[in-house]
């Protein structure tokens, strides 16, 4: 792809109009995701993003314009796409269940079991409305149509893939773009299908999906320093995208407990135990306790265990939450997400 000299570093010009440096702040849904986060990153340089998953679409228009009224630079959305897969009901019975002494444990009763879309319409809608400058979505890609419908309404529409085949599916669904997450990346897997098939090391997998599309590639996944970013750009990538290594900075909205846990030296692990979907989080009681019982069925299961998990955040108790972390997380660092944006950016310059 053409390439563009911004600011004496060189920006793919997919992503000149967006930023003037090739880092893009992942949504971090759940907690960690601020309009203060994402403004800084757009007024370092980079692609701030905002999550939408698990909010009101109220809550979100809420957000969006708490952003515009910090930042004037382009911004990105993302959403949760809908995926209702077939699940065992007597299994998710039998796990919630389970949540019953663990709620006692917090003086709270676990969640109810139930699928939601995540206030999809009401969100698409909105995006239609408000026009972010880029529209992402996880766990799926929309079809053709609304795709088009999203992009004639102004957005850049990217999807984010965990494989070849999904990267294929998304460039003929006519996407702008492709966020390519390695296995080393923390929080959910963002696969179209939530399997046990093992996730493939970033560059790798980079390498793989180059060869199935020609659509611009945005790297996720163990990104935690300039080097990294420089190793992706390397591999055919026009960004990299940045979530855990934003999780101490100052401007996140990470638990008090989530970020003493980041200060560890504990392993990572592929988990369901906390949302029924697979996710990489640093281990802690509650995975090492119920991972092994829990079964795939998501979001049912994140709404089962979200009574609990907020009890023990309130609590500051990080055995009892998800502490979701990418592999890379030990040189997360404290500090301004805006300041660390612009370091990488000055050392990707040389």
């Amino acid at each position: 792809m053409p390439a563009a000299t911004v600011n004496g570093l060189t920006v793919s010009s997919g992503l000149a109009e967006l930023t003037t440096v090739p880092i893009v702040g992942a949504p971090l849904a759940g907690g960690p995701s601020t309009a203060a986060l994402a403004a800084a990153v757009s007024e370092a340089g980079g692609l701030g993003f905002l999550a939408a998953g698990y909010k009101s679409a109220l809550a979100v228009e809420s957000q969006l314009a708490e952003l515009r009224a910090l930042t004037s630079r382009p911004f990105g959305l993302n959403l949760f796409y809908p995926v209702r897969g077939t699940v065992d009901e007597s299994a998710i019975a039998g796990y919630a269940e389970r949540m019953r002494t663990e709620g006692k444990r917090y003086g709270v009763a676990p969640g109810e079991p139930r699928w939601t879309d995540d206030d999809w319409r009401a969100k698409l809608e909105l995006a239609a409305r408000e026009r972010p400058d880029v529209l992402s979505f996880a766990f799926g890609c929309p079809d053709r149509e609304t795709v088009e419908w999203l992009r004639e309404c102004g957005c850049r529409v990217w999807c984010t893939v965990t494989s070849a085949a999904e990267a294929a599916h998304a460039a003929a669904a006519t996407v702008d773009a492709l966020v390519v997450q390695g296995a080393e990346a923390g929080g959910h897997q963002s696969s179209f299908h939530d399997g046990d098939e093992q996730p493939r090391p970033l560059l790798a997998l980079l390498a793989e999906v180059r060869g199935a599309t020609d659509l611009p590639l945005i790297a996720t996944g163990g990104i935690a320093g300039a080097a990294d970013v420089d190793a992706a750009l390397t591999e055919g990538a026009i960004a990299a995208q940045v979530g855990t290594a934003l999780l101490l900075t100052t401007e996140a909205g990470t638990s008090e407990p989530h970020r003493q846990a980041l200060r560890s030296a504990r392993e990572t692990r592929l988990t369901r135990a906390f949302t029924g979907r697979r996710a990489r989080g640093i281990v802690n009681r509650f995975m090492l306790e119920h991972d092994p019982f829990a079964p795939r069925g998501y979001p049912q299961i994140h709404a089962v265990t979200a009574p609990i998990r907020a009890a023990a955040r309130r609590l500051g108790d990080a055995g009892g939450i998800n502490l979701w972390a990418g592999t890379a997380y030990q040189r997360a660092e404290d500090g301004s997400a805006s300041e660390l944006v612009e370091r990488w950016g000055h050392a990707l310059r040389g």
